[in-house]
């Protein structure tokens, strides 16, 4: 009989009667013992996801807090209250809220600052987590669905952002809103439409922050709720990714369990992450609304700039010529519609890329061993373009502040992005990809003849020459364990009797992406036993 089925003694402690009874009706035993004990690998990239996690928990925290106080209400009011500044001053109360909450609501001000602060700390660590993935190939199978989980909660989280970013009705803000109504209207046919449904009539409307209020604390945050509870069981489910190393295989994981060793890192982590996120609201002051004033249709403020990770949308637009096209009665608006198009699909082809990988190769197997960046050379320069390619558009929708701060022509700026735009990503790729075969090079020299070791030696023939250390089995092992399959290929067009055989285009542009991203001229043959051995029993080795 189970122990934990037998009638435990009537003095037994509570805390032990209680365990026993949700167990007999939850079954929390037999999941702890599976669960509990998980072992998970140990290594500092692995830390970027929890930063995301308790970021999102703070902001939920600190959301619910100023939910509390504020009101989402488009009504004018007079402000008379503790900014003198702006009394007599006609607002809406969204914004008088606001600044209620900065000056008047006891911690009101650090909670702001300490929400706006954790939102930009969890949009940046998605995007350097799911940069650790791409790089590493941690979403190769049996990992694409978490991959697209991680990528909705990406994309959620900047809507989420931009939603939350135009709640308090400050100028800037409004300014924000307004840009957006442009790239709505300048949808072809159903722009205009959008438009009036969306504000409830002509611009600036009565009903727009009450229409993103709801968005933003509730549909958007319980879609992304329900996405990260999906996306940590499937980590729970799925073996735990770990680097390349001794004793680490596919079958194995090489790490510390979960309870109680990294469950209390992870605890002690989130403290550290609420600490170092309260004491940027406490130091560093963002997004002062006092400062900018309420929103008016006929103004804008100087130096208008959204949140960095829409920076990457707002340059696509500022670098895009002014193209219109007049048919039939309607003018397209080019210059706004192509950068508003782009955005989306740009993010698209991240949240598919694992799926065309699989594709392009063919590869059916689970990997649980990450790739080295420098193995997968082609990979690893897509990604370093892409991040090129986001810090160019950056500068493009900023140009105007880099004008003024730098005492350039910002049109001169305009242009050399515009330049850029396509320049910039080529040569990232192109640089990338050698650093990496370079660095593949390097390895194999490691593996088949050690390392330097900075010593010089004679020899008794009178040559010098510098002894090198040789790498120990894991060290090689690890230089090594990586594979180098041969590309997909359609076969032979003509077979043994002269008939040809005909290949469908797919599989014809499948060949040749796999044969560019893993063909010869995409890694460094590594060494073979073969090799090493015939090297190291050489007597001239040194």
């Amino acid at each position: 009989m189970d122990a934990r089925s037998a009638k435990r003694p009537a003095d037994a402690p509570r805390g032990e009667r209680v365990a026993d009874w949700a167990d007999g009706r939850l079954g929390i035993y037999t999941l702890a013992k599976t669960q509990m004990r998980k072992v998970f690998p140990d290594h500092w990239s692995f830390m970027l996801g929890e930063i995301c996690l308790y970021s999102f928990l703070i902001l939920i925290l600190t959301g619910v807090y100023l939910t509390l106080f504020f009101e989402p209400s488009g009504v004018e009011v007079v402000y008379n209250g503790s900014y003198e500044p702006l009394n007599g001053i006609i607002m809406t109360r969204a914004y008088e809220s606001t600044l209620d909450i900065s000056f008047d609501v006891r911690g009101g001000l650090l909670i702001r600052q300490i929400h706006h602060w954790a939102a930009l700390v969890f949009v940046a660590g998605m995007l350097v987590h799911m940069m650790r993935v791409f790089f590493t190939g941690a979403f190769r199978k049996p990992r694409e669905l978490n991959w697209a989980f991680g990528w909705t909660l990406l994309f959620l989280g900047i809507l989420t952002g931009l939603t939350g970013y135009s709640l308090p009705d400050d100028l800037l803000s409004g300014t924000g809103i307004r840009f957006s109504q442009g790239a709505i209207l300048a949808v072809p046919v159903i722009g205009t439409y959008l438009s009036f449904f969306l504000f409830g009539g002509e611009f600036p409307g009565h009903d727009i922050i009450s229409r993103l209020f709801p968005i933003h604390v509730l549909l958007l945050p319980g879609i992304m709720l329900g996405l990260v509870v999906a996306h940590l069981i499937l980590v729970f489910y799925h073996k735990h990714t770990q680097y390349p190393g001794p004793g680490r295989d596919q079958k194995s994981v090489v790490g510390m369990p979960f309870m109680p060793v990294y469950m209390a890192k992870a605890g002690g982590f989130f403290f550290l992450v609420f600490g170092v996120l309260s004491m940027m609201g406490a130091i560093a002051t963002i997004n002062p609304v006092w400062a900018f004033g309420p929103y008016r249709a006929d103004l804008v403020t100087t130096g208008a700039q959204p949140d960095w990770y829409l920076g990457f949308s707002e340059g696509l637009i500022r670098v895009m010529p002014g193209w219109e096209i007049d048919a039939w009665g309607h003018t397209l608006q080019l210059g706004v519609f192509i950068p508003f198009t782009l955005f989306p699909l740009i993010l698209l082809a991240i949240g598919v890329y694992p799926f065309i990988e699989a594709w392009i190769t063919g590869d059916k197997r689970e990997h649980h061993i990450l790739d080295r960046p420098r193995n997968v050379p082609t990979r690893t320069a897509l990604g370093v373009s892409w991040l090129s390619l986001y810090a160019v558009l950056l500068i493009g929708g900023g140009n105007d502040i880099v004008a003024t701060h730098l005492h350039l022509s910002i049109n001169a700026i305009t242009w050399s992005v515009r330049i850029a735009v396509i320049l910039v990503p080529l040569l990232a790729f192109v640089i990338t990809k050698r650093v990496c075969l370079g660095l593949q090079r390097r390895d194999r020299d490691k593996v088949l003849h050690g390392r330097e070791s900075g010593k010089i030696t004679r020899l008794p023939h009178g040559e010098y020459v510098e002894v090198h250390e040789p790498l120990t089995q894991g060290q090689r092992f690890t230089l090594t364990q990586h594979d180098q399959l041969p590309p997909y290929d359609v076969g032979p067009l003509v077979d043994a009797n002269g008939v040809e055989r005909k290949a469908k285009p797919t599989r014809r542009l499948r060949a040749r992406l796999a044969h560019a991203m893993y063909g010869q001229n995409a890694h460094i043959p590594k060494p073979t036993p073969e090799e090493y051995r015939e090297l190291t029993s050489s007597e001239d080795h040194h």
